[in-house]
């Protein structure tokens, strides 16, 4: 698994997601159990991670999606 994004911003998680999903790119989003625990004070960011075959698919969409700059650097 690769990470692709990690963020605070759970709409742009959602929305990103949601993306690649619509395109049967299967995603995780790593913590979100302990960013809820620690009460989302933005001490722990969320990760968006996809399967290390799909990552260079998954940042095409991305970037044709306009969200390039969230993107992690590989």
């Amino acid at each position: 698994m690769l990470e692709l994004i990690r963020t605070n911003d759970v709409v742009l998680l959602d929305v990103v997601r949601r993306l690649l999903e619509g395109d049967d790119i299967p995603v995780l989003v790593a913590d979100a159990h302990i960013s809820v625990l620690e009460g989302s004070i933005g001490a722990f960011q969320r990760r968006l991670l996809v399967p290390a075959d799909w990552a260079d698919e998954a940042r095409r969409l991305v970037i044709e999606a306009g969200l390039g700059a969230e993107l992690r650097d590989t």
